[in-house]
């Protein structure tokens, strides 16, 4: 009783600001048109994301970064249980422009651009009609869009056929994960500034990889990415200005965190992400891990 007569003042809290505020307008005119601005950037939606990579049906393989196709299922099971609502990074963006969000809205995302997606996850996401994002590492797109080879589950990465197919959907949005600066050997980890490397020099070469990667996602999927999603999450302290000039309104990092999306288009950079790793009930990780509420829509 407690917990509803304390949720009780904090709704009336806002309301009577609200109420406050539109007074204010009347009374003295445009300037206080600001402060309900204010107020309703400031209220904003938690917006869970998670974060996949690989999906093998080998159980071998299952891990940190490999689940299986009926764990992934079970996700989309739990979520579409439970009232929640997959959105790609659009509906963020659109959001911060004055649209809406579902009322329990959340984010799923695919690393590197494995073909295993395409085969496994993009077929449940059909199923279930949910979105998902996957953002690739545009050198092995390159690399095996180019291949005569018979692709492989296990190691190929999907193609630039198979990823219009997926974009075409609908249901599947292209993302920024580099071109080729997926690399965590040695000193050299993701899109990190390197030791001894100058500023101007870092800008540059960071510059050119990710306008390499949108030039080639643009030309072969008819959109360019507004999202960049950092490997390994590992960012320097230039990287997200940087990331800012070349246009992406959007980054999502590796950080383990509910972000909270506002009007203000500043909250859409550095999203956290909860890895889902191979193992344990879709409940376990969502409740648990992640700790979404089981039922009430949003905070």
């Amino acid at each position: 009783m407690k917990n509803k007569q304390k949720r009780g003042f904090f709704v009336l809290f806002k309301v009577n600001l609200k109420i406050l505020a539109a007074a204010m307008a009347i009374a003295l005119g445009t300037a206080a048109f600001f402060t309900v601005s204010a107020l309703e950037r400031e209220e904003g939606v938690e917006v869970p994301v998670v974060m996949y990579h690989s999906v093998l049906k080998d159980e071998k393989y299952h891990g940190k970064y490999v689940i299986s196709p009926a764990e992934f299922e079970n996700d989309l099971q739990y979520l579409e249980a439970h009232g929640y609502t997959t959105i790609l990074i659009q509906d963020l963006i659109n959001y911060t422009k004055g649209g809406e969000l579902p009322e329990k809205p959340v984010l799923l995302t695919f690393d590197d651009g494995y073909y295993n997606n395409y085969l496994y996850a993009f077929e449940l996401a059909k199923q279930y009609q949910c979105k998902f994002v996957i953002s690739p590492i545009v050198y092995y797109t390159d690399q095996y869009s180019e291949s005569q080879e018979k692709e492989s589950a296990y190691y190929s990465h999907a193609t630039w056929q198979e990823l219009k197919e997926m974009v075409d959907s609908g249901l599947v949005e292209v993302q920024n994960h580099s071109y080729n600066l997926h690399q965590g050997q040695g000193s050299t980890l993701g899109v990190k500034q390197l030791p001894g490397e100058g500023a101007a020099q870092y800008e540059k070469r960071l510059s050119e990889d990710l306008s390499t990667a949108q030039r080639k996602i643009e030309e072969n999927l008819g959109m360019r990415p507004t999202a960049m999603v950092y490997p390994f999450g590992a960012v320097s302290e230039s990287t997200p200005e940087i990331v800012k000039r070349l246009g992406f309104s959007v980054s999502l990092s590796c950080e383990e965190k509910i972000s909270r999306v506002t009007r203000d288009p500043n909250s859409l950079y550095g999203l956290g992400r909860f890895l889902r790793v191979s193992g344990g009930t879709s409940t376990d990780f969502f409740q648990n891990r992640v700790k979404l509420p089981a039922e009430g829509g949003r905070k």
